[in-house]
């Protein structure tokens, strides 16, 4: 079994993605999230086959579909996790911690966990 903890970013909404791999090929997938569009999105998604996940050849993976069908953000990290999570479980890949990390000019001398207030540096900081 593979787990993915997607935290999706800005919108503060989490993803558990649990991913098990059957005896016929297919993994199973249980996935709960408090992103309403996630809901939505893992009704399709019980099973799915990891050769056609892992590949644009011939169909498009379900996970990416299921995206298309539900989800309004095309940027949304979680369709990705869900993926990694179907690779690790059928054996295609090792699990490892991936990540994206967004920011401006502005913010980018400002590092704070979320939620937390960000204080601007000061003229002289940034020379």
């Amino acid at each position: 079994m593979a787990t993915a903890i997607i935290h999706a970013g800005i919108c503060g909404f989490t993803t558990k993605v649990e991913a098990i791999a059957r005896p016929d090929g297919e993994v199973e997938l249980r996935i709960s999230s408090d992103c309403p569009s996630v809901q939505e999105l893992a009704g399709p998604l019980q099973r799915v086959d990891p050769m056609r996940e892992i590949s644009y050849r011939g169909e498009l993976p379900a996970v990416l579909e299921a995206a298309r069908a539900g989800l309004p953000h095309p940027a949304c990290v979680v369709p990705a996790g869900i993926l990694k999570a179907v690779e690790v479980a059928a054996g295609l890949a090792l699990a490892a911690a991936a990540s994206i990390e967004l920011s401006t000019a502005d913010d980018a001398l400002c590092r704070v966990p979320l939620g937390r207030e960000c204080t601007p540096p000061t003229e002289e900081q940034t020379q």
